[in-house]
This record gives C-alpha cells, sequence and structure tokens, in this order.
C-alpha cells in the first residue's frame, strides 16, 4: 500500500459511525473524480449501517417485546381481579382469565361489539355510556360502579377502575380497566341505611318498657313458651289486645335466640299504605313503579341472617299475603320489579291484635298463610287479666316517669293503687303507662297519687268489674256500632260494610267491636 484516504462515515444526527477509505499500490493524489466518489460512497454506507443496526435493534426490542408480553399475561392471568385491555377509544382487544371465567364469555366475544350490552346490567349501562364518553377523551384515570352479569345468571357489583397508558408524547395508546368486587359491601351498606332508618323510626317511637315486669300466673306461662321457642327458628304468632306487649314478647324471643347478635327488624303491616307494603317488605328495583328513582332493599334483606317482626299482620293485602307464603314455604323472594330470586335466611315473627280465624272464614286472610304463620302460638293475657302485676308495673313505671322529669316519688299511696287494680283498662299496658306519666306530672311530693275522677265505679249493667270514665258514652258507643252491624248484616268491610256506615276505618271499627265484644256473626241472620 503506497497511498490512502478516507471520509468520516456521518449519521442523520451527526454522530460518526465509522470511515470509507480507498487504498492504492502506488504512490499517488485523488483526482475530483476519486474525491466525489468516496465522498458520496461514505453518505451511501452511512444509511446501509443505520438501517443495519435498526433492524438488528428492531428483531432484538420485538423479540424481548414478544417474551415480555407472554410474561405480562401469565402475570395477568393469575390475579384474581377482571382486567380488559382496551384501544384508546374504549374496543376491548385483550381480557384475563378472570374476566373470562366471570362472564363464561370467549376471548372473542370480549373483543365483539356487543359486550357491554350483554355483561352489564341495562340500567347501568346507560350511565357507563356517557361517563365513558366523556372519560376517554381524557388521559386521566376513572372509575365506576356498575353491576356485571356472571355465568350463573346474577349480577354482583363491581368498582371498575380505568387507567390509561401513554406514550412519550402523552398521547393515549391503550386502556386498562381493572373490575373489583365490591357486591358484599354494597348489600351491606343498603342493609345498613335501612337497618338506620328502622332504628330511627324506634327512637321516635316511644316503647312500653324497656324490661319485661310482673310475676302473675299468666305471665309466667307466656315466659315459659318463650324460653322454649327461642332458641328454634320456628314461626311465632303472638296475640293479644292492643298496648299487651307483643313487640316486647317478639324482642324477648330475638334476644335469647342465636340470632341475637343480628338485626331485628320491626314492621307495622297496618301503618303502611297497601300500594306500598310489597315494596317495604321485599325492595324494589329502580322503575318498577312511579316514584321509584333507584333500587332500594326490603326490610327482609335487611334483616337477612336475624329476625323480621310484622306487627299486624292481620292487615296485609291478599297480593302480599301470597308473596309472605312464597318467603315462607321457599326462603326466597323477589324485588317488586325484579325477576332475579333472593335467597334469606331470616326467622319470622308476627303479631296480631285480629282474631285471624275469622279472617280466614271470612276470606280476608289465606288459611295457608294462617297454618304457616300460626307454628307456635302464643297469647298474651290482658292487663285484667294479671292483676297481681300491676302493684310492679306501677313501681317500675313511677320510677321511670318520675326521674325523666327530675322529681323523687318514694311510695304509692293505697287508694291510688286500689284505684289502679279495680280499673279495667282496656288499652291495656300502654293505657297504665299514659295514666302513670299523667300522674307523676301531677304530683307534688314524695307520694304517688291519681285522680279518682279518672276512674268510675263499676256499672249495674257491666259484666265487667270496672269501666272507662264516660260509662253512658260506651253504652252508645256499642248501640251504634251494633246497630251498623245489623244494618250491614254482620259485614265489617266493603261498601255497604258497618265501617263504611259509620265512616270510619275498618280498621277502626273491627278494633272497637273487639274492646267492646261484639260478637258481630250474630247479626248475619238479622
Amino acid at each position: 500500500m503506497r497511498a490512502s484516504w478516507s471520509s468520516p462515515i456521518i449519521s442523520h444526527n451527526g454522530k460518526v459511525l465509522g470511515t470509507f477509505g480507498m487504498f492504492y499500490r502506488e504512490v499517488r493524489e485523488p483526482g475530483p473524480a476519486e474525491i466525489q466518489l468516496i465522498d458520496d460512497a461514505s453518505r451511501i454506507a452511512g444509511i446501509a449501517i443505520e438501517r443495519d443496526r435498526s433492524k438488528s435493534a428492531l428483531a432484538v426490542a420485538f423479540e424481548k417485546i414478544k417474551g415480555s408480553e407472554a410474561e405480562l399475561r401469565q402475570i395477568v392471568d393469575v390475579i384474581p381481579q377482571a382486567i380488559v385491555v382496551m384501544t384508546p377509544d374504549g374496543k376491548a382487544i385483550y381480557a384475563n382469565r378472570a374476566t373470562i371465567e366471570y362472564t363464561g364469555l370467549s376471548l372473542d366475544e370480549v373483543r365483539g361489539d356487543g359486550f357491554r350490552s350483554r355483561v352489564f346490567h341495562p340500567e347501568d349501562l346507560q350511565r357507563l355510556h356517557e361517563q365513558r364518553r366523556k372519560a376517554l377523551s381524557r388521559p386521566v384515570p376513572f372509575e365506576s360502579e356498575l353491576r356485571i352479569l356472571g355465568k350463573d345468571g346474577k349480577y354482583r357489583w363491581f368498582v371498575i377502575r380505568y387507567n390509561p397508558l401513554l406514550d412519550e408524547n402523552g398521547k393515549v395508546i391503550r386502556w386498562y380497566a381493572t373490575a373489583t368486587d365490591i357486591d358484599d359491601r354494597k348489600h351491606a351498606e343498603d342493609r345498613m341505611r335501612n337497618e338506620t332508618v328502622a332504628l330511627r323510626e324506634e327512637l321516635v317511637r316511644s316503647s312500653m318498657f324497656e324490661e319485661i315486669v310482673g310475676s302473675s300466673g299468666a305471665l309466667r306461662k307466656v315466659l315459659e313458651q318463650v324460653s322454649k321457642v327461642a332458641p328454634t327458628d320456628s314461626t311465632v304468632l303472638i296475640q293479644g289486645e292492643t298496648g299487651t306487649g307483643k313487640e316486647l314478647i317478639a324482642r324477648a324471643i330475638h334476644n335469647r335466640s342465636k340470632r341475637a347478635n343480628r338485626a331485628f327488624i320491626r314492621v307495622n303491616c297496618g301503618a303502611i299504605p297497601p300500594s306500598l307494603i310489597a315494596s317495604e317488605l321485599f325492595g324494589h328495583e329502580k322503575g318498577s313503579f312511579t316514584g321509584a328513582l333507584q333500587r332500594r332493599l326490603g326490610r327482609f334483606e335487611s334483616a337477612d341472617g336475624g329476625t323480621i317482626f310484622l306487627d299486624e299482620i292481620g292487615e296485609l293485602p291478599a297480593e302480599t299475603q301470597v308473596a309472605l307464603l312464597r318467603v315462607l314455604q321457599e326462603r326466597e323472594f323477589e324485588r317488586v320489579g325484579g325477576n332475579q330470586p333472593i335467597s334469606i335466611d331470616v326467622r319470622v315473627l308476627t303479631a296480631t291484635n285480629k282474631d285471624l280465624n275469622a279472617a280466614v272464614t271470612e276470606g280476608t286472610f289465606r288459611k295457608d298463610l294462617f297454618y304457616r304463620l300460626n307454628v307456635f302460638p302464643v297469647q298474651l293475657p290482658a292487663l285484667r287479666e294479671r292483676r297481681d302485676d300491676i302493684p310492679l308495673l306501677a313501681e317500675y313505671l313511677i320510677d321511670r316517669y318520675a326521674k325523666r322529669v327530675g322529681k323523687k316519688i318514694t311510695k304509692i299511696s293505697k287508694k291510688a293503687l286500689d284505684l289502679l287494680q279495680a280499673y279495667y283498662w282496656p288499652g291495656n299496658i300502654r293505657e297504665l303507662q299514659n295514666v302513670i306519666e299523667r300522674a307523676v306530672i301531677l304530683s307534688d311530693g314524695e307520694t304517688f297519687v291519681v285522680d279518682e275522677t279518672w276512674f268510675m265505679p263499676v256499672s249495674p249493667k257491666s259484666a265487667v268489674p270496672a269501666v272507662p270514665m264516660f260509662a253512658s258514652l260506651v253504652e252508645q258507643e256499642r248501640d251504634m256500632i251494633e246497630n251498623a252491624l245489623r244494618e250491614a248484616r254482620g259485614l265489617v268491610s266493603g261498601p255497604t260494610g258497618a265501617a263504611a256506615k259509620l265512616g270510619i276505618p275498618r280498621q277502626t271499627l273491627e278494633s272497637k267491636i273487639k274492646k267492646l265484644r261484639i260478637d258481630r256473626h250474630r247479626f248475619r241472620a238479622s
């Protein structure tokens, strides 16, 4: 080699990749043509080298990506959460094993256009579409709570979190959606909401008294029944006049049962309009009727695992009686407007001051439901049948109300006690409670007294030991009711019934008939 010259090979960004040289056996200098040749050749060499290096780098990168992607899919598939990978516009391109197993769909079905309408609850679909339309256009995470259909045919609540994958320019190249099961949490929230409502109702409603007070034989018999039936899961029907403490006995049964640490839900069937009682008991789906703006759990779901107490069960409408019978027989129900059966574990306690046997005879109460409810009947005695308990009850209630108003009452006058024990007490313990509260407020000293004008001696015509204050008014009321029953041929309800003739609610008339011990059946032949 006698002569050589070279030119640097420069990349497009000015980096030296090497040199291109020419060599000769003799001594010489390059001419213009040779200088142009070497310059052109060095540029061509630079392009070729860059292309070759790029291909090699891409090949290596591609192999790494393929390996990483396979490894990533293996990792994603063992994650118990459902994960879906989507394009920037939200089209699903991949779903992990948890998604496939929960929905029962294939990967191709997940990638299909109708995937969301097949798995998301119809009520949630429109809300999701609107949220996705706004959120997918912005490269920021977002989330949504909705119900997803499983392969078992049931919907469960999930929270879906959408996270974007961005390129170096901040542009979305992928969306990753992860779904976390929150069904138990949602049900717990709904149950807590309903229990809070029930608790609020309980707080504003004055209770009769906190403990069962008395030692009479009639009361001891009831408590013996409670101690025997409480540990079981049997349905109990508690019967007795208004104010005898039916709810107190129901709570005693619950507190002595294995469900004592779970919810005790009380429902007054007579206080809820017939058109709303089914929704109150079993809940409703959104849009099932006018005003149903969202899904609502019923009292039975709130009582799941615990006890539900249905007071005034005799007021239950016929269509709701059928639904209650299904609950007792199959331990499941459907929300109003829904078609998904809901299984529950609830003990049912019921109470009434009505004669359900008579209601069955009249056709206003289902015979099969009555048999289901009457598994273990408990009959509460009226206060007049347990007069020996009146001194203990009076002492307990006097102490309670005296503390409430800041008074100190240490004894009961004999006259006051005689008046309390001689009175007929048509309102039972609730009426005794009201009388004692009034007397405590009016008492000035440490001795409890009552006004004797609140009570009247026994009427000669009366078969009972004492009567309310205005005895003549009671007899007039009796005559009016009997005349109305006579005109209605013993019929109470309906447009031609005695209640309509008197202009009072059917429940009120039935309560008065029972209180006055009127035999309405004797007017049927009149």
